[in-house]
């Protein structure tokens, strides 16, 4: 048996030297059909937004993406910060629709648009919202009252020290 130099390259099972992984992933959209290609160590996330972000109007916007394999064998789900990969022969990304998995009523936040009539905020959220709002109106009056107070005092400082300094600093005659 001959032994490989361990500076050699790694053979395949036919002794060649095996494929280099593509330079980029493909992602087949179902709403359009099309198929888009993404860098290899795209994030899910990314890809949705880049994904719905060229949708027809009406088309029904990416849930999420899967890596599906023709054989039937249970589908591979991409979470929002994952990096898509590829899985070899036989599987291929595709992404999911509101229509696909009928369990999911909504897109995520990130990909609708404000005037879609799905993009409703929900009460919690604009009640947060309206909150926050109120919370930095108030510390803008509050810095207000304070940067005026600050001034008046320093105005009446001006006005008045003067005053005590010149009676305080005359000498007495003889």
């Amino acid at each position: 048996m001959e032994r490989q130099p361990d500076d050699a390259e790694p053979r395949g099972k036919d002794g060649a030297p095996p494929a280099p992984p593509p330079p980029f992933l493909e992602v087949t959209c179902r709403s359009s059909g099309k198929v888009r290609r993404f860098a290899a160590g795209t994030t899910a996330r990314y890809a949705l937004h880049a994904i719905n972000r060229r949708l027809e109007p009406g088309a029904p916007p990416a849930l999420h993406v899967e890596a599906v394999r023709d054989d039937g064998e249970e589908p591979v789900s991409f979470g929002p910060s994952a990096a898509l990969a590829d899985y070899g022969r036989g599987w291929r990304l595709q992404t999911v629709t509101a229509q696909d998995a009928p369990g999911i009523h909504h897109a995520p936040r990130a990909d609708m648009k404000r005037g879609d009539t799905q993009a409703a905020i929900d009460d919690s959220g604009d009640r947060e919202t309206n909150t926050s709002t109120s919370v930095y109106i108030t510390k803008i009056v509050l810095a207000f009252v304070f940067i005026f107070l600050l001034g008046g005092l320093f105005t009446y400082m001006l006005e008045v020290l003067p005053d005590m300094l010149q009676t305080e600093s005359t000498p007495e005659s003889l």
